[in-house]
């Protein structure tokens, strides 16, 4: 998913509000959002959405990939995956592959796409991913063949490399 680049605002309430540059989806005031703590059954196929993130450093998350503590170029194939896929860090710097819109591409995965947590300044002020995430870079768009101003959401299938 598109995030916003890490400058904010003061908000009513006095917590700190991204200005969106991206059409970032941020938490609204009073709204609960769903939380996950699985994800579904991994297979040669899992049906996944896959989302526009940017892991380089001031960008979407703010902070460096779990799984390494390092920020990645948005022009190297990595994702981030939801909480039960990432599964404690298990897949940290494995591949997957992923398919879509006949093609496939070759992934590392860096980092969690949180499931369980969201709307702080750890996640850029942004909603808990839903339970069948994959948050790729660029690179990712780019290989599948998407086109630019059809990037930020598409169903995928995955599996691990």
């Amino acid at each position: 998913m598109l995030k916003a680049r890490f400058v904010a605002q003061v908000g009513r309430s006095g917590v700190r509000i991204p200005l969106l540059e991206n059409d970032s989806d941020c938490c609204k005031e009073g709204q609960l959002y769903t939380k996950y703590k699985c994800s579904p059954p991994v297979s040669s196929h899992t049906k996944a959405y896959l989302t526009l993130n940017g892991f380089e450093k001031k960008e979407d998350g703010g902070a460096p990939s779990e799984c390494d503590n390092h920020y990645h170029s948005d022009d190297t194939p990595v994702v981030a995956l939801s909480t039960g896929w990432y599964n404690k860090g298990s897949r940290c710097l494995n591949n997957i592959t992923i398919t879509a819109n006949g093609r496939s591409v070759v992934a590392m995965v860096v980092d969690e796409c949180d499931s369980t947590m969201g709307c702080d300044s750890d996640h850029d002020y942004q909603p808990p991913c839903r339970n069948n995430i994959v948050d790729a870079s660029r690179a990712v768009w780019k290989a599948l063949g998407v086109p630019h101003g059809q990037w930020g959401g598409l169903d995928i299938t995955w599996t691990d490399a």
